[in-house]
């Protein structure tokens, strides 16, 4: 046999040497470009199109972590200054403001601000509303006439003509809100004591606003309290002859609050720029066209026009309400419990 050259081990180890500090490199590399993490408080099938739609438009790679907007809150508390998360993105105002009341969200820069109406932004700049839910009386067609059966307020549905004829969700999340917003603009004592009204009026309790629309369509109640756009998932599916309609009750009442989700950039993100790009595309044509075509909520920036069938948000007379001061979930959830409406 003959003898291998001298120089050839020499040889193979120079190469796997060279093969080592590549790797390393490479692996230096991957952990230099982060991703933008995102933590998310809606739920996947509802943006997550839109948010691979934002990677594809700018090449940043994203990565979202998808848990309830309280989660969020709770995850990020936790992490405190170690966490990765460069963007929140939450259904609720109430939940950013508490994320901004503790220092943890950083001041977005002024062209981004001023793309939104100052009702549905941060007051002191910590974040923006994206898209807009109004609350709303979702009535059965053949059993309520609007004009003449349903109050000017939502607190007259304490009235002995509605024993028994309304449908709430005291365990969602945007009546829990709502909750907190009467709380802010009546006071703690006037919350409870309509809450209890409704309680003693025989109020049927369901599980979510979809199925409190459909029971108003079914007769099974005759109105309900929920989120404006609801109504139109069951329109879009069931046609012009769905047997329930919104009523937009006006004049400042706290039955026509207007909440927003919303985004924010974390104060610690390591990626500033790519969150503040994601801030701007999801004020962009483009994805405001997405949330009035595809969730039928309130586009609030880029000038793009709500859909035909629902009053300009202009037009609505939501109550003026700093929405950041509905942070007190756990409040409001006290209450809820102090009057029988939850566990």
């Amino acid at each position: 046999m003959s003898r291998m050259p001298a120089f050839h081990w020499k040889t193979h180890l120079a190469i796997l040497a060279l093969v080592v500090l590549g790797g390393l490199a490479l692996g230096a590399c991957q952990r230099d470009r982060e991703k933008l993490v995102v933590y998310s408080g809606r739920t996947q099938s509802l943006v997550h199109p839109l948010l691979l739609q934002f990677a594809e438009r700018t090449g940043i790679d994203i990565e979202v972590k998808y848990l309830s907007t309280s989660g969020v809150v709770v995850q990020l508390l936790e992490e405190g200054n170690a966490s990765r998360a460069d963007v929140v993105y939450l259904q609720d105002a109430g939940a950013l403001g508490a994320l901004a009341k503790r220092d943890m969200l950083a001041e977005l820069p002024e062209g981004i601000l001023r793309k939104v109406d100052s009702r549905f932004r941060s007051p002191s700049g910590e974040w923006v509303g994206i898209s807009g839910r109004a609350r709303t009386v979702v009535y059965n067609t053949e059993r309520v006439n609007p004009e003449t059966d349903l109050p000017d307020s939502i607190l007259g549905f304490t009235a002995p003509e509605w024993r028994g004829r309304v449908g709430w969700s005291p365990l969602n999340g945007s009546f829990q809100a709502f909750v907190t917003a009467m709380r802010v603009t009546l006071g703690d004592d006037a919350t409870r004591e309509w809450l209890r009204g409704m309680m003693a009026n025989d109020v049927r309790a369901l599980p979510n606003n979809v199925t409190i629309v459909d029971a108003v369509a079914r007769g099974e109640v005759d109105a309900g309290l929920v989120n404006h756009y609801y109504w139109f998932q069951f329109a879009t599916e069931r046609g012009a002859d769905f047997g329930a309609r919104n009523h937009f009750l006006g004049d400042s009442d706290i039955g026509a609050l207007v909440n927003v989700a919303g985004v924010a950039v974390v104060k610690n993100s390591r990626n500033r720029e790519a969150a503040e790009r994601f801030v701007e595309f999801m004020l962009s044509e483009e994805a405001q066209d997405y949330f009035r075509e595809e969730t039928f909520e309130y586009p609030l920036a880029a000038g793009v026009r709500a859909l035909d069938n629902v009053p300009p948000l202009e037009e609505i007379g939501s109550p003026d309400i700093d929405l950041s001061n509905l942070d007190d979930l756990e409040g409001t959830l006290n209450l809820l419990r102090e009057v029988g409406a939850i566990l």
